[in-house]
């Protein structure tokens, strides 16, 4: 039996590196492979890592972990794999070992894209610290493979740290096809009556907590150009929502925005719009793309992400520069359009990105890390 050793600091159902994780968990022991995890509980052999009470001391609660994570965390997970010699392990974040390293992010890419990249690097000590683990992370024989999850973050991480020394490979995140889904008619109803929409208002959902990111001062914006489209946001905390509201305020837009904060549950959210707007600066793979496609909504957004090798033109979405006026005029188009067509193209676009499909792209990477692992050990 193949057995796999997955190295995260947290998996747990929803999103984020902790929901891939999870997901891969699932589909991989369904596939039979045995699957052991190495998270930060593991590292910390049970004991809880203890802070005061406060957002400063949260913060360095934060901080802390990754550098622990990445240094005795590292220690302890080498010790964990030794114990395992015919396991392959498959790391997420911040530990220097495993097999495979899978890339959820270029850190100083994300900084770059915002403006002034350096001077937000080094006015962080922990991003420093991020920078030059990952250096040594991808220029030395640490992982035998690295996972990038598009296409075009690959040409990211080798333009910010040279030259990439193992393998890279792309395998894309998943999206849970039954839990994200089209609407039935009545679900459609309910969610758009609990906000009060009409059926002839046209919805345009963004979903993020990072509004300068992630491009909301644009989409807020570009409602000045898309006078018939509502956009709906979710997200946020409080003085977030209202540093936004007023930037509806000033553009004339309030009426046609609207705010309902931070959301576990996405489904009444996407089942109640019509598209999904997100002009973001930076995504090593998003994603919430794929959870809006495969919702049926078309995607307005930049070509970053998974949304750069997904999204096409007239077909599920657009992709657009990061200017209102042109973003203003896509939402427009796709309102004035017929609906089911959109949502049926959205939704085929992903068919193919099942979490089961990931898993077995992740196995076969895998098994040929076996036969690599076996030649070795035979002196072939």
């Amino acid at each position: 039996m193949t057995r796999i050793v997955q190295i995260v600091p947290k998996m747990a159902t929803g999103s984020g590196v902790a929901g891939v994780a999870f997901n891969l968990d699932r589909e991989l022991r369904a596939l039979g492979a045995h699957v052991e995890r190495f998270t930060l509980r593991e590292a910390l052999r049970g004991k809880p890592m203890r802070v005061g009470k406060g957002w400063r001391r949260e913060r360095f609660l934060q901080a802390w972990r990754v550098v622990w994570f990445s240094t005795v965390g590292t220690r302890r997970a080498r010790k964990f794999l030794a114990e395992r010699p015919d396991a392959v392990s498959i790391c997420h974040n911040n530990v220097m070992a495993g097999d495979v390293y899978v890339n959820h992010g270029v850190l100083f890419a994300a900084m770059r894209a915002r403006g002034h990249g350096v001077w937000r690097m080094v006015r962080n000590p922990t991003h420093v610290f991020t920078y030059v683990r990952d250096l040594i992370r991808y220029r030395s024989g640490i992982h035998r493979a690295v996972v990038a999850l598009t296409t075009g973050e690959v040409e990211t991480m080798r333009r910010t740290y040279g030259r990439i020394r193992p393998r890279t490979v792309v395998i894309s995140n998943g999206v849970d096809l039954e839990r994200f889904r089209p609407p039935t008619p009545d679900e459609r109803a309910v969610a758009r009556g609990n906000l009060s929409l009409e059926d002839e208002h046209r919805v345009a959902l963004f979903i993020g907590h990072e509004f300068d990111r992630k491009g909301l001062p644009i989409a807020i914006a570009a409602m000045a150009h898309a006078p018939t489209v509502l956009l709906l946001v979710v997200g946020g905390q409080r003085t977030m929502v209202e540093q936004a509201h007023e930037i509806a305020v000033r553009h004339g837009v309030a009426d046609r925005v609207m705010f309902v904060g931070q959301r576990a549950d996405l489904f009444p959210y996407l089942a109640a719009a019509d598209m999904f707007v997100f002009p973001s600066v930076y995504e090593s793979s998003g994603l919430v793309f794929l959870e809006a496609l495969a919702s049926g909504l078309p995607v307005v957004a930049t070509p970053v992400g998974v949304a750069a090798d997904l999204v096409v033109d007239d077909v599920n979405g657009y992709l657009v520069p990061r200017e209102p006026a042109t973003i203003g005029d896509r939402l427009e188009r796709i309102a004035a359009s017929d609906p089911e067509g959109w949502r049926t193209r959205s939704r085929q676009s992903v068919l193919g990105y099942s979490w089961r499909a990931i898993a077995e792209q992740y196995l076969d990477l895998v098994h040929e890390l076996e036969r690599e692992h076996e030649a070795e050990r035979s002196g072939r």
